[in-house]
C-alpha cells in the first residue's frame, strides 16, 4: 500500500483511531473541541454500538461509536461517507435510543442526561442556507420562536469537513488540527511540526499501517476498498445525474452498489432513496442477466 497512515473515513481506520480502549484519549480530545465547557470530558466508557428499540417491532439503530461520560452524558459519533436521503431524520431517530434508555422503573421524575450526536461528514448539505454553506461546524438545538434554546440536553453537531481548507501551516487551534487529520492523515508522509503534540503522536503511532498485524492490514485494505468503491460510485452517479433524470441516476447508483456486493438491500435503498421493491427488482434483473 502506498499510504503510510490510515484513512480516517474508512470504518476500520475510524475505529482504530477512536474506538478502542487504547485510543480513547484521541476521542476525548477530539470531542472536547466540539463540546461546551460544562460538558468537557475527562473519561469515557464505550457502549454497545447496536441499540434495540422498546419492542420487537421497533427498528434497531447501529452507531459507529457510542460512549458515556462518568456524569451520564451520551455521545453518538457517526462517520458518514456519502449523502443519504433523510439523513437528518436518521440522526434524530438514532438520538431517541439513548434518551429512551434512560427511563427508570417505578417512580421517576423524568430528569434526563444530555445526549450529543456528532456526525462527521465527507459531504456538504445541499439544503444549507447560502450564508452558512461554507461553515464546517453546524450546531443544532431545539429553539423557540425567539431563537432561544428551549432544551439544551439534545444537541446535534455536524461537521462538513470538505469545507475545511486550512493547510498544515495554518493550523492554530486543537480543533483545526483534528479537522486537518480527518481530511489529510492518509496523505501525509511525515508528521507536520504543528502536530507534534503528545495526543497526535499517539494517533500517528496507532495509524501507522506498517505497525499492523497481517489480519489488521487485510481488514484495513478491505475497508479502504469499500470506501473507494463507494466514493467512486457516488461521484460517477453525481456526474451522470447532471445529464439524466435523478431517478435514473439513483437506479444506476443502485446497480453499481449491487454489483459491489458489499451492502444490503436496505442500505442501498437508504443510500439511493429508492424503495426496497425497486432494489429487489434491480437485483433480480442483474441476477437474470448473468
Amino acid at each position: 500500500m502506498k499510504e503510510k497512515y490510515i484513512n480516517l473515513f474508512t470504518d476500520f481506520g475510524f475505529k482504530k483511531a477512536f474506538g478502542e480502549e487504547a485510543s480513547k484519549e484521541h476521542l476525548i480530545s477530539f470531542l472536547n473541541t466540539l463540546l461546551p465547557a460544562k460538558h468537557q470530558i475527562q473519561d469515557l466508557q464505550f457502549s454497545p454500538t447496536e441499540a434495540q428499540g422498546a419492542s420487537a417491532l421497533d427498528r434497531k439503530a447501529i452507531f459507529d461509536l457510542t460512549c458515556v461520560s462518568p456524569s451520564g452524558e451520551t455521545f453518538i459519533v457517526e462517520l458518514q461517507k456519502a449523502k443519504q436521503n433523510f439523513f437528518k431524520d436518521r440522526s434524530v431517530f438514532y438520538a431517541t435510543f439513548p434518551i429512551q434508555q434512560q427511563a427508570q422503573r417505578g417512580e421517576w421524575d423524568f430528569k434526563l442526561s444530555a445526549v450529543y450526536t456528532i456526525g462527521i461528514l465527507d459531504f456538504i448539505f445541499d439544503d444549507e442556507d447560502r450564508r452558512h454553506r461554507q461553515d464546517v461546524v453546524h450546531c443544532v438545538q431545539l429553539k423557540d420562536q425567539h431563537q432561544q434554546v428551549f432544551y439544551d440536553k439534545l444537541t446535534f453537531i455536524y461537521l462538513t469537513l470538505p469545507n475545511f481548507t486550512k493547510t498544515a501551516d495554518q493550523l492554530e487551534t486543537l480543533q483545526d488540527k483534528w479537522f486537518f487529520l480527518f481530511r489529510h492523515l492518509h496523505e501525509l508522509d511525515e508528521i507536520p511540526p504543528r502536530l507534534r503534540e503528545r495526543v497526535f503522536l499517539s494517533l500517528f503511532e496507532k495509524a501507522s499501517i506498517a505497525r499492523f498485524e497481517p489480519g489488521e492490514r487485510q481488514a484495513y485494505e478491505s475497508s479502504l476498498k469499500f470506501y473507494r468503491d463507494l466514493k467512486n460510485v457516488i461521484d460517477t452517479a453525481r456526474d451522470e445525474g447532471r445529464e439524466e433524470g435523478q431517478q435514473q441516476a439513483n437506479r444506476e447508483t443502485a446497480r453499481r452498489l449491487l454489483a459491489l456486493g458489499l451492502m444490503t438491500d436496505e442500505q442501498i435503498a437508504t443510500a439511493t432513496g429508492l424503495s426496497l421493491t425497486d432494489i429487489h427488482h434491480l437485483r433480480e434483473a442483474a441476477t437474470g442477466a448473468q
